[in-house]
């Protein structure tokens, strides 16, 4: 990754003064935990949110450690993706910063292992602002959000906060509205899309032959988000807020982009849609099929 001198020294000024004086970055320990209450006289609150941080620059590590831990984060740091599978292995974070221009692995790549291997784990993406492609790329395998580089500390904190309370929501929706799931014979929960089997426990979608058909992250959450809520329609603001845990404007085609690409997957005749139909000035309705 080209080097981003600019960018820590924005960084560096941001965080000497949200910092309070006398705050040792020595504290910060590569590829182990930050203790907030090293650093501050009033004990640690009994479960802080934690936060995994992937970046290959490690003084733009260490400073999101410092910055983050004062904030009421317990924050580990990985160098690179083998290390952050590990700190994963041994202690699933509520959500993951990562950076996609990494040597070896990328960020993408390692957000589509963490998006299928952890789904509940939130994800924030780091660009540049030149990768409108790499950006998209990661909306599509599963990231709840991206911030562009350079970026001020306090709009990256804001948008991590942001992505918990939607997860912590979204996760309280799901364990409310239980999908009309069916047991097959291996213990497993599937629901119709059409002659579709959406599994909720492998995140797949099969054929009537039991054939995988391929889909992407981004397209199971719209699916799961659809078998949450049976024959009720859905405006975009809510899809986008609960599949995606972001919001929408009115310039946004994602979604309809992605129903596009999900109605050919599972429809007999995606122009004549019959399981995921268009609901004029709304949204759309997953219509569940008549047994």
């Amino acid at each position: 990754m080209p080097p981003f001198a600019n960018l820590l020294a924005a960084l560096s000024a941001q965080s000497l003064h949200a910092l309070a004086p006398g705050a040792a970055s020595g504290d910060v320990r590569e590829a182990g935990r930050y203790d907030p209450a090293e650093m501050a006289p009033s004990a640690a609150p009994a479960a802080l949110p934690s936060l995994l941080v992937v970046d290959d620059e490690p003084e733009l590590r260490g400073l999101l450690a410092e910055y983050f831990g004062r904030h009421g984060f317990e924050v580990r740091m990985a160098e690179g993706a083998a290390q952050a599978r590990e700190l994963i292995a041994a202690a699933r974070p509520d959500l993951a910063v990562l950076d996609i221009n990494m040597p070896g692995e990328n960020g993408l790549s390692l957000a589509r292992w963490l998006r299928e291997a952890h789904p509940r784990v939130a994800i924030v993406m780091l660009t540049t602002a030149s990768e409108a492609v790499d950006r998209i790329v990661g909306l599509e395998l599963g990231a709840d959000d991206y911030v562009a580089k350079p970026y001020e500390l306090r709009e990256l904190l804001a948008r991590v906060r942001a992505v918990l309370r939607r997860s912590q929501v979204t996760a309280a929706a799901a364990a409310v509205a239980a999908p009309p799931a069916t047991a097959v014979a291996d213990g497993t929960r599937r629901v119709a899309f059409g002659d579709r089997l959406l599994d909720l426990d492998q995140r797949k979608l099969f054929a009537a032959d039991g054939a995988e058909i391929e889909i992407t992250a981004a397209e199971y959450d719209l699916l799961a988000l659809f078998a949450r809520h049976p024959n009720r329609p859905l405006n975009r603001d809510q899809i986008m807020e609960q599949a995606h845990n972001r919001g929408w404007d009115v310039f946004d085609r994602s979604i309809d982009l992605r129903v596009m690409r999900l109605r050919r997957k599972i429809e007999r005749n995606p122009d004549k849609p019959e399981v995921l139909k268009t609901v004029r000035n709304v949204g759309y309705v997953y219509v569940v099929p008549q047994a």
